[in-house]
């Protein structure tokens, strides 16, 4: 009997603002617009950059304080290239930083405009 494997995750993040929400990961983290529900004030769309597929779904504003925002983790190959990108993006906090953690990781991490976590990594030994 064959066993059914996993073949990949897509996180559905939150967004008050799906357009807003779109611009951000297109213009500042390089992801590409798959599509959306409808062409104009979306409630749902795709986004992809290489091998990853996020999705974002709309949520009432009035309701906001009650959704849960989820912290992503991505594996990366070029760690470093990718904090480079970003950095020039704008998109760090103060406090961001490329570190290496106890649990042997390289990692960096900061929040969407919706407060989502994202955080970007390699294992120390991959690098």
């Amino acid at each position: 009997m064959s066993r059914a494997t996993l073949q990949a995750v897509n996180p559905v993040l939150p967004s008050r603002d799906v357009d807003a929400s779109i611009g951000f990961y297109v213009e500042k983290l390089g992801f590409v617009l798959v599509g959306q529900d409808v062409p104009a004030g979306p409630r749902y769309a795709v986004l992809r950059r290489d091998q990853v597929e996020l999705h974002l779904q709309w949520h009432d504003p009035v309701e906001w304080e009650a959704v849960e925002r989820p912290m992503l983790r991505f594996v990366v190959s070029a760690i470093q290239d990718l904090f480079d990108e970003y950095r020039q993006a704008g998109v760090f906090h103060e406090r961001t930083a490329l570190r290496e953690t106890p649990w042997g990781t390289r990692e960096f991490a900061f929040f969407d405009p919706e407060m989502n976590g994202l955080t970007f990594y390699c294992d120390v030994d991959g690098m």
